[in-house]
């Protein structure tokens, strides 16, 4: 009998009004791959992370996570499955310090405080924002900022970590540390899936590559194969991207 996918997205449609955001879209992701989804701006790669998540419900298709169907589920009880995210438009509690911010997550599976304080401090040493426990949300960088929301994904102990465009803005010493943090956070057993823009990035990390445009799936793939695919480079990386990959 065949394992069950860590994800298993089957059809999903997502509707607004007239609006196809996402059209039958159809991808696996297996435990310890780093999958990315890569598409021009408005293809729907957040609405299906909102898919997936359980902050919307498909209007058709399933989501299935290790064989289970999450498709109903609200984003809690996924995120309490074991699925945790990070958003386009960052989101940390500005007024709480980095450490509390971490331990919100941390609370979803520890009921004592002292118990959600030391994960607290055991991911943001792994994430590499130990020294800045005490420091506001507010008071942090752009990069630490978005290291923080991992921090706070991280805690909650997820099987899958799914990025949105964690790696956006970034510097490009940022880039590189951000780069080698989801690759430690792969090795440390957690499954990703990423959507990002950054095509430097996806073609380091990614063990394969997911392309939508205009909510459809037009090539499932690896990193190479996808970006020297004719209908990729029209639709989204464009002919620039071409020259430059030979």
């Amino acid at each position: 009998m065949k394992k069950a996918a860590c994800l298993d997205v089957q059809g999903v449609t997502k509707l607004f009004g007239g609006l196809r955001a996402n059209d039958d879209v159809h991808f696996r992701v297996e435990e310890g791959e780093i999958v990315s989804i890569i598409g021009p701006n408005g293809a729907g790669k957040s609405t299906l992370f909102n898919c997936i998540t359980g902050f919307y419900k498909p209007n058709s298709g399933k989501v299935l996570f290790f064989g289970k169907d999450i498709t109903r589920l609200r984003a809690d009880k996924v995120c309490r499955m074991g699925i945790a995210r990070t958003f386009q438009v960052v989101q940390v509690i500005g007024d709480m310090t980095v450490l509390e911010n971490v331990m919100t997550g941390a609370l979803l599976g520890c009921v004592k405080i002292a118990r959600a304080r030391d994960k607290a401090e055991e991911v943001l040493a792994f994430t590499g924002l130990l020294e800045k426990k005490d420091r506001l949300g507010t008071e942090l960088t752009i990069a630490e900022k978005k290291r923080l929301e991992v921090s706070m994904a991280l805690a909650t102990q997820p099987r899958l970590l799914m990025l949105d465009e964690s790696m956006a803005g970034l510097t490009v010493v940022e880039l590189r540390e951000m780069m080698e943090l989801i690759k430690a956070v792969r090795k440390s057993g957690v499954t990703l899936v990423v959507v990002e823009h950054v095509m430097e990035a996806v073609m380091e990390i990614s063990d394969r590559v997911v392309v939508l445009n205009s909510g459809r799936k037009i090539m499932e793939g690896p990193p190479r194969e996808v970006v020297s695919n004719p209908e990729v480079i029209r639709a989204y990386l464009g002919d620039g991207y071409r020259a430059v990959g030979r």
